[in-house]
């Protein structure tokens, strides 16, 4: 009996591939028609628009994703690539988001397919053998997903500055360079090979929140306060899910649509508001900005874990005590009364300068009637 399109570990590498068996990972990256990042809500609305096609999704916040479409070919009665098709034009005729999509036979290969498209574009890897090797061949060591920096410079100065030639050299050499784990991984994925599987509904691992404010803001404070609500709702958002993050990343975007990206790694797994509003504050100063004109702000919290498995830091401060507990007393008001009955004091804040007062009466010149 043949095997079927949805079966068979993703990423194996046979030497002759049965008859009938195509590449089925996608590699999705989704963008604004205008080549914007998308938001936390619309990317969650874009999950589920691949949902409609395979429920084996792997979410890469916050843009990607990873679908294993090979179990859905039989029934769309289409090739990967023709799912691809359909997933693009929804996204786009629904949501306004252009999808750039990456076929391969496993995560690897789909991924490099993405990162080597056009926007907008579908982009496909054959599984034969030596398709995938010309594919791989001239690019840079660098291009290979886990191959950091560092580990290209190491590469380099032995000469293996490109997939092909990492391909080509023996195992024992790049074990020798890299070590015994890494080097046989790398040789493995020069070589075009991921056993990595699509891990359907895995835990998010970030967590993001998003304020676009309504003009270019140049205002400091201004800026602050939205930092100040955004880290107050992730949170919000982290201890009703019993997660923790250990780091924070900041990203603003600008009037010209440049961005610029700081992480920050926390002093130890929180989802205490305070220490993240504080983690973002000094993220924000960080930066410098003084007369730049910011078009929105945007807080990820990174390398999330569940928090009963975080380990916390007890202190002597008797008001570090007081704010958790109100923070909890705050988490309980929101369960029963809604997400929006109890906010930060400091983001109530006027959105617009107070009037000016009303100028001091004028006191008379001269003698003459008395007022009453």
């Amino acid at each position: 009996m043949t095997p079927g399109a949805g079966t068979g570990a993703p990423g194996a590498a046979d030497a002759t591939p049965p008859a009938g068996r195509r590449p089925g990972l996608l590699h999705v990256r989704f963008r604004t028609v205008d080549d914007t990042p998308v938001s936390a809500g619309a990317f969650e609305q874009l999950l589920r628009l691949l949902a409609q096609f395979t429920p084996v999704i792997e979410a890469l916040p916050p843009d990607a994703a990873l679908a294993d479409v090979r179990g859905a070919l039989r029934y769309f009665d289409r090739d990967a690539a023709g799912i691809a098709e359909l997933v693009r034009l929804r996204a786009l005729a629904w949501h306004g988001v252009r999808c750039t999509i990456g076929i391969g036979a496993n995560p690897l290969l789909a991924r490099m397919a993405a990162q080597g498209a056009a926007p907008g574009e579908i982009r496909s890897v054959p599984e034969h053998p030596e398709a995938v090797a010309a594919f791989l061949d001239r690019r840079p060591a660098s291009a290979l997903h886990g191959v950091g920096p560092a580990t290209a410079r190491a590469l380099c100065a032995y000469g293996l500055d490109s997939v092909g030639r990492i391909a080509a050299a023996p195992p024992a050499t790049l074990q020798r360079i890299l070590g015994a784990k890494t080097g046989r991984v790398v040789y493995e994925r020069a070589h075009g090979i991921d056993p990595t599987p699509v891990t359907p509904n895995a835990a998010a691992r970030s967590m993001g929140a998003e304020h676009r404010f309504v003009h270019d803001e140049l205002d400091p404070a201004r800026r602050r306060r939205a930092l100040l609500s955004l880290a107050d709702d992730l949170g919000a958002r982290m201890r009703a899910s019993g997660q923790v993050a250990r780091a924070l990343t900041l990203t603003v975007r600008y009037a010209d649509r440049s961005t610029t990206t700081r992480t920050r790694r926390l002093d130890g797994p929180t989802a205490h508001g305070p220490a993240l509003t504080g983690a973002a504050y000094a993220l924000h100063a960080a930066l410098g900005l003084q007369r730049a004109r910011v078009r929105s702000v945007a807080l990820r919290a990174e390398d999330l874990c569940r928090a009963e498995l975080a380990a916390r830091q007890l202190t002597f401060d008797p008001s570090d005590d007081k704010a958790h507990r109100i923070e909890a007393a705050v988490d309980r008001a929101r369960a029963r009364f809604g997400a929006g009955s109890v906010r930060p004091a400091a983001t109530l804040g006027r959105t617009s300068p107070p009037p000016p007062p009303p100028p001091p009466a004028a006191e008379p010149l001269g003698p003459g009637p008395a007022r009453p």
